[in-house]
């Protein structure tokens, strides 16, 4: 997919294919949500770190310039897929919905609906250890089988 043209002052811009653009919102859609929620995790993280002044001023302004122009760039992909910031959040039905409402979460508060990225916030803030197998295959055949031990937590280890 080609998205960067030359312009008349021969410098590249992006210029977005419409006709091409319909038939990739879709995934364009899926990938700016798990950006989206990359980007409030590190964001909460960030907060979490500035209220337990383990930041310097440097590195506390460095973080919430990269995040917020990660932010827009975000918004800027948006508007180029057509695509509603809103629809990033995704409702999960029993599980509620991914991102929180504008306003309504801090890290380290607790909400009475808490979003998945709330409860992805507090697992890293406390750590956790997921141990599994994972079998992959294709007719009745086991082709790939993964051992998987995975420590997620916000603080070194």
């Amino acid at each position: 997919m080609a998205l960067v043209g030359i312009s008349s002052d021969n410098s590249s811009e992006i210029e977005p294919n419409i006709n091409k653009l319909n038939s990739q919102a879709g995934l364009a859609s899926l990938l700016l949500t798990v950006v989206e929620l990359v980007r409030q995790l590190m964001e909460a993280q960030v907060i979490r770190r500035m209220e337990e002044k383990v930041l310097s001023e440097s590195d506390l302004d460095s973080a919430a310039e990269s995040l917020q122009k990660l932010e827009e760039q975000v918004l800027r992909l948006c508007e180029i897929f057509e695509i509603d910031p809103a629809d990033l959040n995704v409702n999960l039905g029993e599980f509620g919905t991914l991102l929180p409402q504008p306003g309504s979460y801090y890290p380290g508060e607790t909400s009475n609906n808490p979003s998945i990225l709330e409860l992805l916030d507090r697992l890293l803030n406390i750590g956790v250890v997921v141990h599994g197998d994972v079998d992959l295959g294709l007719g009745n055949l086991n082709l790939i089988h993964a051992k998987l031990r995975l420590v997620l937590t916000s603080k070194s280890v």
